[in-house]
């Protein structure tokens, strides 16, 4: 069984897993490096919005804090990059594919976290907004990535192919 060459589509997710790798990863080195942050110091940026650094040792609001947890964690991450990576090699539309970079990129910016610090530096804090948690680029990523995703699938419901025929928009 030969290896199809990737379409155009799969090329922008790479591009798009790529971008929010680097943006993800420079803003974590400006947090630590650049503003010299300390664990739990907040620099105020106006009334909704503050730079505040934590780090999260386990996933979503915490849930599964624990140092044994990292390793699982970022197992469970490598996982899910990698399912994602063989989905967008076949990624049969723009949007399908910019929303499967950003989850491959989001995934795999906080497993780079989670492997050389032991934890995720979060620092994005719009609590002025009565949003309690406090995230990172790479949380945005996949959560705008998974929301493309859904919106994706109801748009490519509504607009049927012949039947044999892959939708292809590149």
């Amino acid at each position: 069984m030969a290896l199809l060459p990737p379409r155009k589509t799969t090329l922008l997710a790479y591009g798009v897993a790529v971008a929010a790798i680097v943006l993800d990863q420079l803003s974590k080195w400006w947090i630590l490096n650049g503003l010299g942050m300390s664990l739990g110091q907040t620099i105020e940026i106006s009334r909704i919005f503050d730079l505040t650094f934590t780090l999260n040792t386990g996933v979503s609001f915490g849930m599964f804090s624990g140092g044994e947890a990292r390793w699982v964690l970022a197992a469970f991450s490598l996982i899910v990059a990698g399912a994602m990576i063989w989905w967008a090699w076949r990624a049969p539309r723009r949007l399908f594919a910019v929303a499967v970079g950003l989850i491959i990129g989001g995934a795999l910016g906080n497993v780079i976290d989670r492997i050389f610090i032991g934890a995720v530096v979060d620092f994005l804090d719009f609590s002025g907004l009565g949003f309690p948690w406090i995230f990172n680029i790479a949380d945005a990523a996949i959560s705008v990535g998974v929301g493309l995703l859904i919106l994706d699938s109801f748009l490519s419901e509504r607009s049927p192919q012949p039947v044999g025929s892959e939708s292809q928009t590149e």
